[in-house]
């Protein structure tokens, strides 16, 4: 960025539940979006779930003269969903993709193949992101992944804001304030939570930006929590000569006046940020070595560890499956060679069940290899985050 003595940015984060042929009114809405985006004049704006690229286009096209410069973030099989609008020159962008996001054989959340990761653009060296989703909260299968992704997260943003000034963070992480993955992501890169540090707040209550209140939500998902819940952030940090204060954070509260439907099943967050120059430069917060953290890199470990095991059972299960069916496979081209070979001919041989049998071992043999070099390579990087956590834990406990 600029070495401007005084900024003052204001910030629009939003989670747009724009899927294809699935999520309601979506054009409806992106044209909403886009309208408001023109009015408000924002200067970054950061949006999640953009799934279709010519819904993307279609912004593109109407914000160009609000916001001239932005980007698409291009992966996975029907791509990451995510997107940067700005005042400000992008003079250079960066995609990273977590190494694990779910399962591909659950087909009905399909977090595995949307490539989902953390999109960077400079200068300002801003961020939009989105983790996997949680789903079920009493029984959450993806918490191993959402951490590993967590702490993907906080090991990049370390390692890539060295030479920042100020460094920004938003989009939808899927985590609840005082879950262990937002814990660990604020503790190990010394980011801020803009709701947290704001002076002024106005929206919906405790900051929400998934409410029952919202003609888009799952009512029965939402009955453990009447008053909603925060998934999406706005988080930030000064690095070098400047410092960061939130002045005002909003939440959007439903539909906007004179239209009946609301941005998204997500409420939109807003944040106006004062950064300033200071005369002595602040020196880089990477973290706060102290006993909490400690507490929070151990917590996070042994999650990733009950991860790992579960990992590596199905790895064996599907294994062992892959086995069977080899093995499956064998008899019945044993049988064969066997029949062709003149051997059991007083028996009339059975070509169509045989051969069904077979496609089916085959398909199996297929299927359960795939999922054991998937669960294989999911125990290595599960491993490996494991690893790094110890290390990291190692390293605070020495050297507090």
């Amino acid at each position: 960025m600029e070495r401007e003595p005084n900024l003052r940015l204001r910030i629009f984060d939003l989670n747009c539940w724009a899927i294809r042929y699935l999520s309601k009114r979506r054009q409806e809405r992106v044209r909403h979006i886009g309208d408001t985006l023109c009015q408000e004049g924002f200067d970054l704006v950061l949006l999640q779930e953009v799934w279709s690229e010519q819904d993307y286009s279609d912004l593109k096209g109407k914000l160009a003269g609000c916001y001239p410069f932005s980007h698409y973030f291009r992966s996975g099989v029907i791509g990451s969903g995510l997107c940067v609008f700005s005042r400000f020159p992008i003079l250079d962008t960066l995609l990273y993709q977590y190494s694990l996001n779910g399962y591909p054989y659950m087909l009905q959340h399909g977090d595995w193949f949307c490539g989902v990761g953390v999109g960077v653009t400079a200068p300002l060296l801003s961020r939009s992101l989105q983790l996997h989703a949680e789903y079920c909260r009493d029984k959450d299968a993806y918490l191993p992944h959402r951490l590993v992704q967590a702490w993907e997260l906080a090991q990049f943003i370390r390692h890539t804001s060295k030479a920042a000034d100020v460094v920004l963070l938003g989009g939808d992480l899927n985590m609840h304030p005082e879950d262990v993955g937002i814990r660990l992501l604020r503790g190990w890169t010394g980011l801020r939570d803009a709701f947290a540090e704001a002076t002024h707040f106005e929206g919906c209550k405790n900051g929400c930006t998934l409410v029952p209140d919202n003609c888009f939500t799952n009512k029965s998902e939402m009955l453990p929590f009447p008053l909603g819940i925060r998934i999406d952030y706005i988080l930030y940090k000064a690095i070098s000569s400047f410092t960061v204060k939130c002045e005002e954070l909003k939440t959007t509260t439903g539909p906007a006046p004179g239209v009946d439907i609301p941005f998204s099943d997500h409420e939109a967050v807003m944040a106006t940020l004062h950064i300033q120059r200071q005369e002595q430069p602040a020196g880089a917060t990477l973290g706060t070595a102290d006993l909490a953290l400690a507490d929070v890199v151990t917590e996070a470990r042994t999650e990733v560890g009950v991860g790992l095991r579960a990992a590596q059972r199905q790895r064996y299960s599907w294994g062992r499956m892959a086995v069977l069916a080899l093995l499956l496979l064998l008899l019945q081209a044993t049988a064969a060679l066997g029949t062709l070979a003149g051997l059991g001919t007083e028996q009339p041989f059975p070509k169509l069940s045989f051969c069904l049998l077979a496609f089916l071992a085959l398909g199996v043999l297929i299927l359960a290899t795939g999922l054991h070099l998937f669960h294989t390579m999911e125990v290595k990087m599960l491993h490996g985050t494991e690893d790094q956590m110890r290390m990291a834990l190692q390293a605070l406990q020495e050297h507090p």
